[in-house]
């Protein structure tokens, strides 16, 4: 017996060497950090009176391609004919994701509403696993899974980097047109989310900018088990970062939110802690499956009425429409049928879904009370403000009404169809890889979500009709933008 253990000792040992993981850290350090930081989303979207923002959720390929029908819709929907045609889609000024959100997120952000179309050939419709570990039957496979994940960097984010973003890294989300972009994933030590955002960053003596995005996304995807953590270092405790009056505020704040509050904690420990050195991190969902936690958070973190919009931004603005597009899907099991089950693997599986739904209606519960209370902020804001300042933010006082300013916040989701159509959906799998079919139903869905949504169009046509009567107002000739825009198939 004793012969036999030691045997399957060193088998053991050279299965282990031979399943060596690639585990990163992702980010590097620096001795000096020049922050980034700002406490404002991009300012930059036409004449500021209308901001989109958009949430993708996690679910893989599945949550990708309905992220993809969305931003199909708001490049179909046409909002202003002067002084050219304007999409809704130009107007998009934040984007968030988590897991297979993020991919769509990422890629939006890097190329824009021109150039973002291709996203359907270059991933929806390729095989992201092609570089990914899928079974457990080699004995290796078991060892890797046992230490921690089936797949390490040389998976999905190599595959991501080759295929999709080219090595960029976040630098190339700093253009001027460029819209704000966060991506969400979970702190498995703090048990916090994520955000791949300047401020932890910052705190961490390292740069933002040198991350790569494929890095970043798959962070965001690492799924439990199927992939072992991705790794941030934490190691450099000696910079010159200054923490932001927020946080600073928050830490001593006993009447902070809770979720504001462990964020904070958590950046302070990358900073202070010397038994962090490294963060673990897995799969977005498991914290913020809708990737809505940024935004809520630099909300409760602002100091002012009109933040994450500038000053001028917030007199300019009219409307707001957040959409969240939510691709989780409600399983249909057979368990509930019998008195007996779920068995072990369908109870991991069930207490997963059940905390991810759970978190998702916490995160729209907390993004919609979030917004509510900021048009009430928003207005009171404009209105104590002097004419001669908003003349000096719009240019004009003409039109000017300090009360006319809505915030729009509306989930997209599989639940909008009817029972047919959701069946079909929800037997989408989680995966990297799915048949053209499926795509195509998932993107044409997040397209049809958006368009028949009631109180979305609604939004649309009272942007319309706002640009109608500005249009009647003007006496310059309708002009014609020089941008061919090419039809999608």
């Amino acid at each position: 017996m004793r012969f036999s253990i030691s045997l399957i000792s060193v088998a053991f040992l050279v299965l282990s060497a031979c399943a060596a993981k690639d585990v990163g850290p992702i980010n590097t350090h620096e001795a000096s950090i020049q922050s980034k930081r700002t406490d404002y989303i991009a300012g930059q979207g036409n004449d500021g009176s209308t901001v989109v923002a958009l949430a993708f959720s996690g679910g893989g390929t599945r949550s990708a391609a309905f992220a993809y029908g969305v931003l199909q819709a708001l490049d179909e929907i046409i909002i202003d004919e002067y002084p050219y045609k304007r999409r809704l889609i130009e107007n998009v000024r934040l984007v968030s994701g988590a897991s297979g959100g993020a991919v769509a997120a990422a890629y939006y952000g890097m190329t824009g509403p021109d150039q973002y179309r291709d996203f359907r050939e270059k991933f929806l419709y390729r095989n992201a696993e092609a570089g990914l570990r899928t079974s457990l039957l080699p004995p290796e496979n078991i060892v890797r899974t046992l230490s921690g994940g089936l797949n390490d960097r040389n998976g999905l984010a190599q595959w991501l980097d080759a295929n999709l973003f080219h090595g960029k890294t976040f630098s190339s989300l700093r253009r001027n047109d460029a819209p704000t972009v966060w991506i969400t994933a979970s702190d498995i030590y703090n048990r916090t989310p994520f955000h791949f955002t300047d401020d932890t960053f910052d705190a961490l003596c390292s740069d933002l900018d040198k991350v790569k995005l494929a890095d970043a996304v798959s962070a965001s995807a690492a799924v439990p088990v199927a992939f072992a953590p991705v790794v941030v270092s934490a190691m450099q405790k000696q910079c010159n970062y200054q923490p932001p009056q927020w946080l600073k505020d928050t830490l001593t704040n006993p009447d902070v939110s809770l979720r504001l509050n462990a964020y904070a904690r958590s950046l302070y420990a990358y900073r202070n802690d010397p038994q962090q050195k490294y963060i673990k991190l897995l799969d977005g969902a498991l914290t913020d499956n809708i990737g809505v936690t940024p935004f809520a958070l630099v909300r409760a973190a602002a100091k002012n009425a009109h933040g994450p919009l500038s000053p001028a931004e917030a007199v300019k603005l009219r409307k707001l429409i957040f959409i969240v597009a939510d691709a989780g899907t409600d399983g249909e099991e057979p368990w509930v049928k019998t008195v007996h089950g779920p068995v072990l693997t369908e109870v991991a599986a069930a207490t997963a879904y059940t905390s991810i739904s759970a978190s998702v209606r916490d995160g729209f519960d907390a993004l919609k009370f979030a917004t509510t209370q900021w048009q009430k902020d928003l207005i009171d804001y404009r209105c104590s403000l002097p004419a001669a300042k908003v003349k000096e933010y719009r240019g004009t006082l003409q039109g000017w009404n300090c009360r006319d300013v809505s915030l729009v916040v509306e989930a997209v989701s599989f639940r909008d169809f009817d029972t047919a159509t959701q069946t079909s959906l929800n037997r989408i799998p989680t995966r990297f890889k799915l048949p053209k079919q499926q795509v195509d139903l998932a993107i044409d869905s997040g397209r049809k979500a958006v368009m028949q949504h009631a109180k979305i169009q609604n939004a649309v046509l009272d942007i319309q009709k706002f640009a109608k009567v500005k249009a009647s107002q003007q006496v310059s000739p309708v002009k014609s933008k020089p941008v061919a825009l090419p039809a999608f198939h």
